[in-house]
């Protein structure tokens, strides 16, 4: 049997380093289809994870396996696009992008706009269930290599002490619960941030950033890594606290240190470079 499992904290440092400790202790071991014969199997269940504040800081996990730049160029993929033009298939480059299929979901007669279905239908009724984005294309990702693993956003406000919050559920097929949910995590509340700040401009209110709810039916660890992962991830919860202003002694980071500014600069510059070349 799967194990359901669920964890609450405040930021998505907090969640996702939560998840990751519930994952290890009490998921099962089971094949995937990427193994090499020689590969322990993965450790899986199904998650839920629920972050009440998911801009709060410290926002980053020092744990992660990529660099704050890798970081801010994903969140910008997923938010603005910038690697939309990316998308080729007939000359074997990528097939999709978040962004592609929430933000220009691809039909018959054209594209359509799902995050500005979904304000504009949070602006007439902000607490309709009916906003929300896919990303499952059936005429087309069945036979990828690589189909989507999120699959849903939904969005609905509630009213609290008079004032408008957003809050947001997304859904996923499957996770890589180390190498890629945090930066799942870390791009998606960054776009609900977005959203919320477009619905507040729409219908002239403050829209305040609720919690956050990410859902996957397959969280796992592979298989291959879970070396890495002890020698990362476990180490850390062993010698470091959860945060600590000196950066040698924390698990986490606050968003506006200045190292991860440097990388959000350098990232940009790349990005913008890249684009240019793209032309």
């Amino acid at each position: 049997m799967i194990p359901v499992l669920h964890v609450y904290g405040k930021g998505i440092a907090d969640t996702w380093e939560r998840s990751l400790i519930m994952l290890w202790e009490n998921g099962i071991k089971i094949k995937t289809e990427y193994d090499k014969p020689q590969d322990p199997e993965s450790i899986d269940a199904t998650m839920i994870m629920i972050s009440s504040d998911p801009l709060s800081e410290p926002r980053i996990h020092l744990s992660i396996p990529s660099t704050f730049k890798d970081l801010q160029k994903y969140k910008r993929e997923v938010v603005d696009g910038v690697h939309d033009h990316w998308i080729d298939p007939k000359s074997g480059k990528w097939t999709y992008t978040y962004h592609q299929r929430l933000f220009r979901y691809p039909t018959a007669n054209g594209f359509v706009d799902q995050i500005e279905y979904a304000i504009d239908k949070l602006s007439d009724v902000y607490y309709t269930r009916r906003a929300q984005a896919i990303t499952w294309n059936p005429a087309l990702d069945p036979s990828t290599d690589d189909p989507p693993c999120l699959q849903r956003i939904w969005l609905r406000c509630t009213e609290e002490d008079g004032v408008l919050v957003l809050n947001m559920n997304t859904h996923w097929r499957s996770r890589d619960a180390y190498k890629a949910a945090f930066m799942n995590m870390y791009a998606l509340t960054d776009l609900q941030r977005v959203i919320a700040d477009r619905l507040s401009n729409k219908i002239g209110k403050i829209v305040k950033v609720g919690q956050y709810v990410d859902i996957s039916d397959s969280y796992h660890i592979y298989g291959s890594y879970i070396d890495d992962f002890k020698g990362r991830f476990l180490k850390a919860l062993e010698q470091r606290e959860f945060y600590s202003e000196n950066i040698r002694r924390s698990r986490s980071l606050n968003s506006n240190h200045p190292l991860v500014q440097k990388e959000i600069i350098d990232a940009d510059l790349e990005l913008e470079k890249e684009a240019q070349t793209s032309k």
